[in-house]
C-alpha cells in the first residue's frame, strides 16, 4: 500500500495548544517541511519570543531558545555569530515583532544579519487578550479599541514587508498567507526559499505570513478565513517585496 501522507519528522508528536482555527499549526508544519527538504533539521536553531508562538519549541523538532518579548532577533544574532554554521531563525507574532521588538528586528535587518524571520501577522495581540496591535486594521474592533481602530488617534497599521524591503541589507522579503490551500503551498515555497538564501549567506530574510486569530477576532474558524481574505489581503497585498533575483 502506498503512503499518501505522513507527518513530517520536523514536528514532534505533541498535540498543539492553539485555539480551533488558529493557523500557527499550519505555519509550524511549513517551517518543519522546509527544514527537512533542505536537510537542515539537525543543524537549525529557532528563537521564539513571547506570544502565541511561545511554545513553538514544543512542536518543532529542532533546538530552540525562548527569548524575552521582542528580543528574538537579538538572541538569534548572538546565536548565529557564535554558530555561523547553523541555520538560525526567529518565529514572531505582530505584537512581538512590530511593537515591543521593532528596534531589534529593524537593526538586525539593517546589519544584514544572516538569519531568517518567520513573521506571523494576525493583526491582533492573540495571547494576551485580543488587544490592538500595530498591524490591526483601520476600523477593526479589539478589546482596547471596541469602536475600531481610529487612524487619526492611533496611526495607520504598519506594513512591515514594505518597510523592510527598503532596508539596504535585507535580501529577501515576501508576504504570504495560509487562508486556503493554494496560499499554503505558496507560503511553503517562500519559507523554503528564505532558508535557502540563508544557506547562501545572502543576508537578512523575512517571510510575513498573514494568519487568522478566530478567538481574538470573535469569529468562527471558517469566518476568520473569509475575514482575512476580504479585509487583510487588500491592505496587506501578497507578493515578493524584495529578492536578490530582482537586483
Amino acid at each position: 500500500m502506498s503512503v499518501i501522507f505522513s507527518k513530517t519528522p520536523g514536528l514532534t508528536d505533541q498535540q498543539t495548544h492553539y485555539c480551533p482555527g488558529c493557523t500557527h499549526g499550519i505555519i509550524h508544519r511549513l517551517v518543519a517541511e522546509a527544514l527537512v527538504d533542505l536537510d537542515l533539521l539537525d543543524t537549525t536553531i529557532g528563537c521564539a519570543s513571547v506570544g502565541c508562538s511561545i511554545l513553538a519549541y514544543n512542536y518543532l523538532n529542532i533546538d530552540m531558545i525562548e527569548s524575552a518579548h521582542g528580543r528574538a532577533p537579538a538572541v538569534a544574532t548572538g546565536v548565529k555569530r557564535v554558530h555561523p554554521d547553523k541555520t538560525v531563525f526567529t518565529y514572531q507574532g505582530d505584537g512581538d515583532l512590530a511593537s515591543i521588538g521593532t528596534a531589534e528586528i529593524i537593526h538586525a535587518a539593517h546589519r544584514g544579519e544572516n538569519i531568517t524571520t518567520i513573521f506571523v501577522n494576525n493583526a491582533v495581540y492573540g495571547m494576551t487578550g485580543g488587544q490592538m496591535a500595530p498591524t490591526t486594521l483601520e476600523g477593526q474592533k479589539t478589546t482596547t479599541a471596541p469602536k475600531g481602530r481610529d487612524s487619526g488617534h492611533c496611526g495607520m497599521p504598519l506594513k512591515i514587508s514594505e518597510l523592510f524591503a527598503q532596508i539596504p541589507r535585507s535580501a529577501y522579503i515576501e508576504r504570504v498567507s495560509v487562508h486556503n490551500a493554494k496560499a499554503v503551498r505558496r507560503a511553503g515555497r517562500a519559507i523554503k526559499k528564505a532558508f535557502a538564501y540563508q544557506m547562501e549567506w545572502a543576508g537578512f530574510t523575512m517571510i510575513e505570513v498573514l494568519s487568522t486569530c478566530p478567538t481574538g477576532w470573535g469569529l468562527s474558524p471558517i469566518e476568520a478565513l473569509s475575514w482575512l481574505e476580504k479585509h487583510m489581503l487588500p491592505y496587506y497585498p501578497l507578493g515578493v517585496y524584495k529578492s536578490l533575483e530582482d537586483s
